[in-house]
Order: structure tokens, then sequence, then C-alpha cells
């Protein structure tokens, strides 16, 4: 996937007002608008400047684009540094789901229809947020027959990571959220503030937690939206997590998979013993049931066994190694060549 340069293609510094976006927009619309121009490549680049406008005309798209930073060169291969969006507060959905064939791969992967990226999550709240509009239409036609004004506010949704350990005990966080709005020079800034939230027990990646009455304020004496809270799981240097399941390599001896043994396999809630049975291979997996993430049922815990070689790097080391090679009448690759 190659970056795009929104800045770059509209002829813009990052520090442009939403009103310098808007005129830079329509000056190479024109330009490059296929039933003006006479440059070979103008329609491509009237789908690209057309892009580029998706993007920076909207405040949380922009938003969530400059958060990745400028670094990026156009035409870059590039791929989103991960839980780039945590912590991003938006609005309600404003996308239809399905890919675009005029929007570029790095687009879709973004804000499309791609299952990352801020857009996914909006698709998935596409449901909640239309019956939510209907409701303010009905609310703002009432206020036009002379009835007492009141609308709702807007659900807003947000990503945040939390521990695995917290999805096995469940915890009490503090979250920092931003939300991008416009200052009265026409820029767009992030405005943060932090809740205390209370981590379930048996939280799943994926899963969204409502706090009601925390999105948008109502109008007119209105109820007050909600808070969508998308969950992930930070990325951990052991345990791998499926759903509710869990697995992590656990090393041992040669001599613990040939003969067996008792081992010690931590888990993110401590540490429990474990059964190497008798002649396990390399790469042998072995369920701990019940040990994956709480839930009812709770998911399971694997085992993948990595067998370590002990390092021959003395000398009495380097003899065992060659007591083994006389002992055994073994030949790793006699079934390797057919």
């Amino acid at each position: 996937m190659k970056y795009k340069d929104y800045y770059e293609i509209l002829g813009l510094q990052r520090t442009a007002t939403q009103d310098d976006v808007k005129r830079a927009y329509r000056k190479l619309a024109r330009k490059y608008h296929p039933d003006l121009t006479k440059q070979s490549d103008g329609e491509d680049r009237f789908k690209e400047v057309g892009e580029a406008y998706q993007v920076l005309k909207d405040t949380e798209k922009r938003a969530a684009y400059d958060r990745i930073g400028g670094q990026w060169q156009n035409g870059q291969d590039f791929r989103p540094p991960p839980h780039w969006d945590e912590g991003f507060e938006f609005r309600g959905a404003r996308n239809e789901g399905s890919a675009n064939p005029d929007f570029s791969d790095f687009f879709e992967a973004m804000f499309g229809g791609a299952d990352t990226g801020v857009h996914s999550r909006q698709r998935k709240m596409h449901t909640t947020r239309s019956a939510h509009d209907a409701k303010v239409a009905r609310d703002l036609e009432g206020a036009y027959r002379g009835a007492h004004f009141s609308a709702s506010g807007q659900d807003h949704h947000a990503k945040v990571v939390v521990d695995l350990a917290d999805a096995y005990r469940g915890a009490q966080r503090s979250i920092s959220l931003q939300m991008p709005v416009i200052d009265a020079q026409g820029h767009v800034i992030l405005q943060s503030r932090t809740l205390n939230v209370s981590i379930p027990k048996g939280v799943r990646a994926g899963q969204h937690l409502r706090l009601a009455g925390q999105g948008g304020a109502g109008l007119g004496g209105g109820s007050a939206g909600d808070l969508y809270l998308e969950i992930a799981f930070r990325e951990h240097p052991r345990f791998r997590v499926d759903g509710r399941d869990v697995s992590l390599d656990v090393p041992v001896a040669p001599w613990e998979a040939a003969l067996g043994a008792n081992v010690t396999v931590p888990t993110p809630d401590g540490s429990v013993e474990m059964t190497v049975p008798q002649g396990s291979a390399g790469g042998r997996r072995l369920r701990l049931k019940g040990k994956g993430i709480p839930a009812n049922p709770p998911g399971d815990l694997y085992v993948v066994l990595n067998i370590a070689l002990p390092p021959a790097n003395t000398e009495n080391a380097k003899a065992a190694y060659d007591t083994m090679r006389q002992a055994f009448n073994f030949d790793p690759r006699a079934n390797f060549y057919g």
C-alpha cells in the first residue's frame, strides 16, 4: 500500500485551514475535470484531488489522518502504525460501507471498506446512528411546526487499548480521549478529556462498551448521547489472542520433550503447572482447558512447545553432544528427500 500525501496533492501546508482546503479543491477540481482538462492524466488527477478533499474537508478524517504523522512521502510504501487510532473520539457514521473504485487502497484501508481504521468502527455503528438520525429529524420537524425543540445528543465512538490481564481480572482505568474540533482560526485541533472506565472481566477484543450519557450534549433539554468504546488488547511479547483463546510458546529441553516433564507455564492471571507428555515433538500444541479469557464458557490456553537446544560452548558440552551422536542411530533427514 502506498502512502497518500493529501496536503501535497492539494498543494497545501499541513497548517491549512478548512477554508484553504475548500479553495484548493475547487481550483484543482476545475483544472482537472474530465470535461475541461486537456492533460492525459487529468482524470486520474481529478480522482486523486477528490480523494484528498474527502479526507481533509472532514474534521474527523483529517484529524485521524494527521495522527499518523507527516514524516511519510507521497507514494512511499506504508502500513499504519499499531493502534494509530487509539483514544480517538469521533461522532457517528458518515460513510456507507463498501469500497469505492475511485479511491485508493490507502483511503480504503484507513477510511473505507477495510476491517481496520476509523470507518470500520463507524460502519459497525451505522444502524444505531441511522435510528438516532431519524429521531433527530423528527425532533427538528416538530420544532419547525412550532413544537418544543428537543434533540438527543450524538453518540460518540472511540478505540481504547487495554492489557490482556484486564480481561482476566477486570480493572478500573483512566483513559484520555481526543476529539477533533475547528478552532476560531479555522484549524482542526484536538480537545482532550479524561474518563474513569470500568473494564469488565471477560471483555473481548472488538467488544464495545457503552458509557451512557458520555456522548454529545442534547439540545433543548434532550438527553446526551452515549459513548461507545471499542476494546483492543495491547500487544504482548508472550501471549497471542484469538477470540477468547490465548496461546504462547514455551521452551522445553530435549530431555523434557523426550522423557516428559512437569513445567511451570505463565498465564495472564498467574502461573500454572503443566505436564509435557513423553515423546513430545517441537511445535506440539497442548491445551489447558478454561485457562483462556473468562467467559461462559471460558476460552482455552494453548501452549506450543519449542525445543531449546543447550549451547555447545564448552568442551564438556561438546563431549556430551558427541556422546549423543554415537548413542543414537538417528538421521534427522531420513524422510526429508522422499
